[in-house]
Order: C-alpha cells, then structure tokens, then sequence
C-alpha cells in the first residue's frame, strides 16, 4: 500500500507574539514605534484629505479649483501634452501600437518617425512627454547591455590591446557625469563629423546615453564573470568548446543570472537619469511638466505636476523591480536543503 502524505501544517502567526517580538522587544525599539506611529497617524490623514477628499478633479480652467485640496483637472487638462508632447494628435496612434509592441523595437522604429511606408513624417523635435522618456530609457535599455557585455568580456581579455582599449572606454566614461556627456553630444559631437554629416539632437542624446550606460553595465557584468567559478571554464574546454561557444553557451547565461539585481538596478537608475535630456532642450514629462506650470494660469499647482511626474517614475520604476523578481525566481536554479 502506498504510503499517504501530509502537507505540514500552517504556521500560525500570532500578531500579539509578532509585535512584541519585532516591534516591542526593548525600549528603544517601542519608542520608535510609537514615534513613527504617531508620526503616520498625523501625516496620513491630511494627505489622503489632500490627495482625494478635498481634491478638485473636474473643470474647465484654473478658477474650478477651489479648496485646499489638489487641483487634479490641470493634469486632466494636459495629460495628452504630458504623454505626447508635441507630436500630432492624428498621428498619436503611432506611438500607442509602439507602446503595445513593446518587444518589437523594430516597428516603433518605423512607426514613431515616419517618412516611410506612406506614412507621414514626424520631426523629433515634437517628440516629448512620458513618450520620449520611454524612448529613451528603452533604447538606452536595449543597446547598452550588449555593448555593456562586450566590453566586460574585453576587459578580462588576455590581449593586451583589447583589454586595455576596454579598461580605458570604461573608466573614461565612468568618470564624466551624465549632464556632460549630454552636453558634448549636443554641443561638441558635431565639430567632429564630416562636413555635411549629421545627426538630429535626439540621435546624439541617444549616442551618449547608450555609450555612458553601457560602461556601467560592462563593471555590473564583469562581476558575475568574476563570480564564476574556474571549473565552469575549465569544463567547457574540457568539451573542446570554442572561445565564444564557451561564454554563449556556457558562461555568460550563468554570469548573467547571478547579476540581474545589479543589472535591473541599472536599467532603474538611466530610466531616472533620462530626465536630464531637458537641459539639451528635449522636453520628457518632466520637462512638459515643468513647461506647463510656468503658465501663469497654472503656476500655482506645480506641486500636483511633480507629484504626477513622481507617481509615473514610481509606477515604471516599481513594474521593473518587480518584473525582476519574478525573473530571479524562475532562474532560481539554487540547491536548497
């Protein structure tokens, strides 16, 4: 006869227990308790009242906001500015398939600007809003991690050339601030083109994000190379495996899953930094943002044109995390006992 199972039993959470335990276990911790008790009970109730009771979320024009609450109708008067920017409104649905093929850059490649296919072009210098922001951090997401790879395995070369060529790109980069390498790519990058070449203002922020990241990304992932054990190297030769069937096949997928944190971490860190595109005259949410409450009609609800800004990078920034969670749990391949 088969031998029956039994799942073990639940763990009973006592919240008594727990909060003597955690929140309770000496003086100095209940005392902190309490203050940031005190402190959340204060602060909760005057932002909800803020946020949604005493809120304004209809109207046509700034005198509809009455009260102490936020004034919520200015970002429904502009969310389409906030979204788009300056791009056509009959041409918005362009950017709307772009968004929801996600995984096929390619299209949007084709859709967003125009100019081919029958379709009528589109200048950059009208792209704006939560749209270019995108643009930015996904293309900056989708170059710098294969440059980022390249230059990590070039740096732990045993060519001389290669690797110092690596160390220097990487360690140059590095060291330069984001904010200036937006400015040599506005500014300085076309002194040193051809006579008659040249390329559009979005394409230089793009050139110097995607270089910039992708030194970042090379140190993030030469630290799972490191982490990799010898004997993984030593086991591909041992297979008679090439140099590069050796780190597709075998190393790279390994060195990749142990540095997904460090990678996703990033991935967070230029889709934030891509705000600083406004200094070089590209308008991103932030700066239709900040565009908008420069209008004397709307100059009083700046606080709810942040919080909204703030609200979106949150939601992007909090997906993203999320998203790499799940995928660590899926190529979890740890021994557990």
């Amino acid at each position: 006869m088969a031998e029956s199972t039994m799942k073990a039993p639940k763990k009973r959470i006592d919240p008594v227990r727990w909060a003597r335990e955690n929140l309770f276990s000496s003086w100095h911790n209940t005392i902190l308790t309490l203050l940031v008790g005190y402190l959340i009970v204060t602060s909760v109730g005057p932002l909800l009242n803020w946020v949604l009771l005493d809120a304004n979320f209809q109207g046509s024009d700034p005198s509809d906001c009455t009260g102490a609450g936020a004034c919520w109708l200015f970002i429904n008067q502009r969310l389409n500015f906030f979204i788009y920017g300056f791009y056509p409104e009959e041409f918005q649905w362009r950017v709307d398939i772009m968004f929801g093929l996600t995984g096929l850059p390619i299209v949007g490649y084709f859709l967003v600007p125009g100019g081919v296919f029958g379709l009528e072009e589109v200048q950059s210098s009208k792209w704006g809003g939560l749209m270019l922001t995108l643009i930015l951090a996904y293309i900056g997401i989708i170059a710098s991690l294969p440059i980022g790879t390249l230059l990590a395995l070039g740096r732990r070369s045993e060519m001389p050339i290669i690797r110092g060529l690596c160390v220097v790109f990487i360690e140059v980069w590095r060291a330069v601030p984001l904010i200036t390498v937006l400015f040599m790519a506005s500014v300085m990058l076309p002194l040193f083109l051809p006579e008659g070449m040249n390329f559009e203002k979005l394409a230089r922020a793009l050139i110097g994000i995607t270089l910039w990241q992708s030194a970042y990304m090379a140190e993030v992932i030469r630290g799972g190379l490191q982490a990799i054990p010898r004997g993984q190297y030593e086991a591909a030769s041992a297979l008679g495996l090439g140099y590069w069937k050796k780190t597709g096949l075998i190393i790279l997928p390994q060195a990749l899953k142990l540095v997904i944190p460090g990678i996703v971490n990033t991935f967070i860190s230029l889709f934030k930094d891509t705000t600083l595109v406004l200094i070089i005259g590209l308008f991103d949410i932030l700066g239709t943002v900040q565009s908008t409450v420069t209008d004397p009609a709307w100059q009083n609800v700046a606080v709810e044109g942040y919080v909204f800004v703030a609200f979106c990078f949150w939601v992007f920034c909090f997906g993203i995390s999320r998203y790499s969670q799940n995928l660590e749990r899926k190529l979890d391949t740890g021994h557990r006992t």
